[in-house]
């Protein structure tokens, strides 16, 4: 495929493609190919976040007072826009953080539809008639929204995770700053495009890239900023939080997962591998709700591993933007080391290797940041890679001879945001539906996913115990509004 030329994606402020003021950018590398250079980002400062903030702050009053209607309608001329730029935009995500072009396009298509479900928001119900002690009285509950918001969003779903916390701050009449991870500020960039064309008046989106520990930290702590909603690791989560809370500002936290899956004795293990294997290792397990630990009972546990093992040796590594691969590279040079640290550090621990845990570097590998799909056995609960999140295609094999087993060691993690059994037993369904510590729970399905419209986020460790997405979006980019009227 040809390389597309070279550009310099800008800030976006106050309706306006903008240079940093720093004059400084930073050169976006393919993962899969170190010598193809996506583009070039702004290294922004804290006077262009600044301006950011002002710019938002002066535009929240207009938009708050336009009608829910009219903000929809601005919405879905984005979605409609992102739709008809669905190609280039997944190609730019593949080129930029490496997951293959299906899944990238459809990433893209699940934005439009944020889009489309968010524009539709606009004619909901927003508060309730509540019945008044004096008969002369009404009561009723609005809402209002918390006015500048700062979104800042990991790499690994460079459009999906920026629109489903857009898309419900702007429709709930906020005005939003936008800075995105410098490993897909280009694709967000392509995506700012698409707001920018739809007409949005001046200040309501804005866009500013660069590091965390300045864009970042600028968000969290500027004291125009009303909310902060972040996804991202658990550290840089936790001390966005605290910098949000010092100065009474409402936050919302999305962070890490160490999602296991329960293999029972009577599941369906075609099922169950498949599950796994796409929950654990597709977009090269660089999902907050990848699959990690996969606890299987003793009695079907040989034949799980061999099915497992079978059809991991099936799977096609390479570029994303080339047709037949499945897996794509890690996103970028310091994530692989991670994941190739951690996966050392499990053969020290003891775990078995049982097959992959090896960089990848010969021929079309060589310039790219590809490992082997990687399978421990003999893990227990207290290893590293048992524990800790490692955003890798890695997954850990732990025999138990009991369901009951099973759960306890499901539920011994600091993290809870996904889950997964795979049964035909409708007491095990229950008792895990029921028992499970974590916000989203799948039976027969793969702990990765969970459809637009319902609620999304964590238990423990994994959250600030807010949701995102669904309806209950509206909770965390508003503030509820009691009224009384004699």
């Amino acid at each position: 495929m040809l390389k597309t030329e070279e550009k310099s994606y800008l800030n976006f402020i106050n309706g306006n493609w903008k240079a940093s003021d720093s004059g400084e950018t930073k050169e976006v590398l393919n993962p899969a190919d170190r010598n193809d250079v996506v583009g070039f980002i702004q290294r922004s400062t804290l006077d262009d976040v600044n301006e950011a903030v002002a710019s938002a702050k002066a535009a929240k009053e207009s938009w708050r007072k336009l009608s829910g209607n009219d903000r929809g309608n601005y919405l879905y001329k984005v979605a409609n826009i992102l739709e008809s730029r669905l190609d280039d935009v997944a190609e730019t995500l593949t080129r930029e953080m490496g997951k293959t072009l299906p899944e990238a396009k459809g990433e893209t298509a699940r934005g439009v539809a944020i889009l489309r479900y968010y524009a539709g928001e606009g004619l909901r119900e927003v508060g309730d008639v509540i019945p008044s002690t004096d008969s002369k009285g009404i009561m009723y509950t609005t809402r209002t929204p918390l006015g500048v918001v700062g979104v800042i969003t990991p790499w690994n779903f460079p459009v999906a995770i920026p629109i489903w916390k857009m898309a419900p701050a702007l429709i709930y009449g906020n005005t939003v700053v936008i800075k995105p991870a410098t490993e897909a500020a280009a694709t967000a960039a392509k995506v700012i495009e698409c707001f920018a064309e739809a007409g949005l008046p001046d200040g309501v989106v804005n866009m500013v890239t660069g590091s965390g520990s300045v864009v970042g930290e600028r968000l969290a702590d500027h004291p125009d900023v009303n909310g902060i909603s972040f996804t991202g690791s658990d550290k840089t989560g936790k001390h966005i939080g605290q910098v949000a809370l010092a100065r009474g500002a409402k936050y919302q936290l999305e962070m890490g997962g160490k999602n296991p899956v329960i293999v029972a004795d009577d599941a369906d293990l075609d099922l169950a591998v498949k599950a796994t294997i796409s929950g654990g290792l597709s977009s090269t397990g660089q999902k907050c709700t990848a699959t990690s630990r996969v606890i299987v009972q003793s009695a079907v546990y040989d034949t799980f591993k061999e099915k497992l093992l079978s059809k991991i040796e099936e799977l096609t590594i390479g570029n994303g933007l080339e047709d037949g691969n499945w897996m794509g590279p890690s996103a970028s040079e310091s994530q692989l080391e991670t994941v190739l640290s951690y996966i050392e550090k499990g053969k020290e621990e003891g775990a078995t290797l049982l097959t992959g845990g090896n960089r990848l570097t010969d021929a079309a590998y060589k310039d790219g940041n590809f490992v082997e799909p990687t399978v421990f056995e003999n893990v227990n609960n207290d290893m590293t890679i048992a524990k800790e999140e490692i955003f890798g295609p890695v997954l850990a094999l732990i025999k138990v001879d009991t369901f009951e087993e099973a759960m306890k060691l499901a539920n011994d993690t600091e993290y809870g945001l996904s889950a997964a059994v795979f049964t035909e037993n409708i007491r095990k369904m229950l008792t895990f539906i029921d028992d499970i510590e974590v916000g989203l729970v799948r039976v027969n399905a793969e702990t990765a996913g969970v459809e637009l419209q319902a609620p999304f986020g964590g238990m423990k460790s994994s959250s600030s115990h807010s949701r995102e997405q669904g309806r209950a979006a509206i909770e965390f980019f508003t503030s509820i509004k009691t009224v009384f009227i004699k």
